[in-house]
């Protein structure tokens, strides 16, 4: 008998056809990869065989450097094959997956990341966790944990029955806590603003030391504050970090986009890989900057990241998941640079400008010498940089580029159409809301499949894997943005569709206010994940607080009334993460801050395609306000409100009351209360 025949699926790499560009990069390699299906579950309790579980993502620098030391190397392969079942998982594709087993790796070694390395009973109960692992070590792992199934079987089961009960305990603590209280009041806000700015680096900008990644929620939630507030502490801190991050080795001096975090506290060496979600959010964030103060540093940053969104991670109408980190098989090759080099370039004189302005030093400021480019300061030739970025630019498209993660996930597909139609008001680019439009548009027709979400697709085939909370929450939220700026009733329709859905399958009825990250007919895992803080981007159950918060008032009658009721539910379960821990809560802390001023809605009586009052008002907005243009009566919010001896009028309403109409701009940014 064959070892195919004996083992089934497992004596092969059956990777080449995943939907995951990750998974497809360990398509030829020697172990016998699986994807996580009920079969290779089934495959490892008939071969009574411990499960490695391995998690990673296509734009990791140090899965890559695993991948090349042990799973591209035969003798390691041999005995992952003969010990164990070996099972890939994208953490992008499968983020319920990697949550269940980054809780277990967090609660076994007290800290996580990525690579994931997890050892599992066959019924998928871990007993071992850890992350990378050179070769030699991992060699020795895989040696102690076939020795101790074997032998001591007893002492596996007893441990894994432990972690397991233990994660079951953690998922269910925070809501031990008494989490339900009064309706959130600006004070609230206020003290987790004032908790946030005594954590700020003051020094380099941001929050926290290495390595430091984009406060980017946090961002928002303090504009939000400084609009409602007029708190220049807060407005400031976003100077500071927003000022630091731009200059900085973090943002690409040439091409634009952000990379992931950055290694040391002052944001000069990044860790290379630039990721759709970061630069969605921070283009939301720096043109809010740029709308509410006009700083052309916010507005240069908000351009520039929406130019490398659309021509570097775009794919067709949407948008794809990361560039890597590494090129040719080094990390940051493509970016750095020494001064010899920007001599060969640029010339002697343009050379030694560059490395001057770039902060290129003679010793490096990275590996071998060479170093991340910098603008710490505008050069009085603006020009003679515009020329030399062009140079550098065309120079560095020539070396070799960093792999993209072609998948397109559906909940940062959404952050960008929301971030995209923001900063084309901010910026006064309708081209960037009509690439949210037509992102928006190319995302229901692919991922909408049987009137659920899918997750990802790939190369315009969808994937399998359904969707979780955040997808229906941030493409609810682009939605919304969307119908807001066109008055076109699909995008509100559309996003009430899936609002419904989150309701229907992701709410915790038993405890008001609580959501969990899967829908109640998915996979059944180790336990159903629902975590509600805050971390690269905001929670599934923030996200979609946000947006049932600002569709209650476009829809009407019942569905509005539920929907507000879900959200103030969410808030009121969820204002102690504000109390404990703003800085993983930043998100909620935003969505705070536009549930506390009502939220505020403006309201336009006119014909919003030739109206100057309605362009005034979404320019004006605080960031999580509704702004809705058009003849009187033609929505919800326009019952009634008509112009005013025959001039556009706008209407600020806080919650289901409203203000006296104005007609002009100054009577408008009076109502709002707008600074800066």
């Amino acid at each position: 008998m064959s070892p195919a025949e004996e083992f089934g699926a497992s004596a092969t790499n059956t990777l080449g056809l995943a939907a995951s560009p990750y998974l497809r990069q360990h398509a030829d390699n020697p172990v016998h990869w699986q994807e996580w299906t009920p079969q290779a579950l089934a495959d490892a309790a008939a071969r009574d065989k411990p499960i490695l579980l391995s998690i990673g993502y296509a734009a990791c620098h140090w899965c890559h450097v695993m991948a090349h030391e042990s799973f591209e190397d035969a003798e390691v392969a041999a005995v992952m094959n003969a010990e164990f079942v070996c099972i890939k998982v994208d953490r992008e594709e499968r983020p319920d997956i990697d949550a269940v087993y980054m809780n277990a790796t967090v609660a076994l070694t007290g800290q996580g990341g990525w690579p994931m390395t997890c050892f599992l009973a066959p019924d998928g109960r871990p007993f071992f966790c850890g992350t990378y692992y050179p070769k030699e070590g991992f060699l020795q792992l895989l040696s102690a944990v076939s020795e101790t199934w074997r032998e001591r079987r007893d002492e596996v089961e007893e441990a894994s029955e432990r972690i397991a009960g233990e994660l079951r305990r953690m998922s269910e603590a925070f809501w031990e806590q008494p989490t339900g209280g009064p309706d959130l009041v600006p004070a609230v806000c206020d003290h987790a603003v004032a908790a946030l700015l005594a954590d700020e680096d003051a020094v380099n900008g941001g929050f926290g030391g290495a390595p430091k990644f984009p406060p980017s929620a946090v961002l928002e939630a303090l504009l939000r504050n400084y609009e409602r507030s007029g708190s220049t502490a807060a407005l400031n801190a976003v100077a500071r970090a927003g000022e630091a991050m731009a200059r900085g080795g973090i943002y690409d001096q040439l091409a634009g986009g952000f990379a992931r975090y950055s290694v040391d506290e002052a944001w000069v060496v990044p860790h290379f890989e630039k990721m759709l979600y970061d630069n969605a959010l921070l283009l939301r964030a720096y043109a809010h900057w740029a709308r509410r103060t006009g700083n052309p540093l916010a507005r240069r940053v908000a351009a520039e990241t929406a130019d490398f969104l659309l021509h570097d991670l775009a794919d067709g109408a949407m948008f794809t998941s990361s560039l890597d980190a590494d090129a040719d098989g080094r990390e940051g090759s493509t970016y750095v640079w020494t001064r010899r080099e920007l001599s060969d370039v640029l010339g002697d004189a343009d050379g030694r400008w560059a490395a001057e302005v770039f902060g290129v030093t003679r010793g490096g400021t990275f590996e071998d010498g060479a170093s991340v480019l910098q603008l710490r300061a505008d050069p009085d030739d603006p020009e003679r940089l515009q020329r030399v970025r062009a140079q550098l630019l065309a120079a560095r498209r020539a070396r070799p580029q960093p792999g993209r993660d072609d998948k397109v996930v559906t909940s940062w597909n959404g952050l960008a159409i929301t971030a995209l139609a923001e900063a084309g008001v901010a910026l006064d680019d309708p081209g960037l809301v009509q690439a949210a439009r037509r992102c928006a548009t190319a995302l229901l027709d692919l991922h909408l499949v049987d009137g659920r979400l899918r997750r990802a697709s790939l190369g315009g085939a969808v994937g399998e894997s359904p969707a979780v909370l955040e997808d229906y929450a941030m493409l609810a939220t682009g939605l919304l943005a969307l119908y807001q700026l066109s008055g076109e009733q699909a995008w509100l329709a559309s996003a009430s569709e899936l609002l419904d859905i989150a309701l229907r399958h992701f709410a915790d009825w038993e405890r008001a206010g609580r959501w969990f990250d899967t829908p109640d007919d998915a996979e059944r895992l180790l336990l159903r994940p629902g975590d509600p803080l805050d971390g690269a981007t905001p929670s599934g159950a923030s996200s979609i607080t946000e947006a049932l918060l600002t569709a209650a008032h476009l829809v009407e009658g019942e569905r509005a009334d539920r929907y507000l009721r879900a959200a103030s539910d969410a808030l009121r379960a969820h204002a102690v993460l504000l109390a404990q821990g703003p800085r993983s809560a930043g998100y909620w802390l935003a969505v705070a801050e536009a549930a506390v001023r009502g939220p505020l809605q403006i309201v336009v009586s006119c014909d919003p395609s030739q109206s100057a009052l309605l362009a005034d008002a979404r320019r004006l907005a605080p960031g999580g306000a509704i702004v809705v243009g058009g003849e009187m009566d033609s929505s919800p919010l326009l019952m009634g409100r008509g112009r005013v001896a025959g001039a556009d009028a706008a209407y600020v309403c806080r919650g289901r009351v409203c203000d006296l109409p104005v007609t002009r701009p100054r009577e408008l940014a009076a109502a709002l209360g707008v600074r800066g």
